[in-house]
């Protein structure tokens, strides 16, 4: 098992720099989930499928990420808070190589 280090900065602005796994087909918002990092009900609402954009995070590092996709950037599209470093927790794979990523999460929409 291989573990990664993010920081996450929660919709108070406490940040908590967590251990994520990189073998249990985890993405980004279930990690934040799973930390109870944001209020139950408040993340994740669709369950991970691009359609609410209550798991919208600001990315603060550097750390390469995969491509935003179409459903993705619909979902962007339409939500409120967008930034230019906005993505969708859920569309983000915790694999090896976002070891480091800092990330904000978005406030309630």
């Amino acid at each position: 098992m291989q573990d990664i280090t993010i920081k996450i900065k929660d919709r108070n602005g406490n940040e908590h720099q967590v251990l994520a796994p990189t073998d249990m087909a985890m993405n980004l918002m279930e990690v934040v989930r799973s930390y109870e990092l944001a209020p139950e009900g408040t993340i994740g609402v669709c369950g991970g499928m691009a359609m609410c954009a209550s798991c919208q995070c600001y990315i603060l590092s550097n750390t390469e990420l995969p491509d935003i996709q179409d459903e993705e950037d619909a979902m962007l599209s339409e939500a409120f808070y967008v930034k230019q470093n906005s993505r969708l927790g859920c569309q983000i794979p915790i694999t090896p190589e976002l070891h480091g990523l800092e990330v904000e999460l978005a406030p309630e929409s």
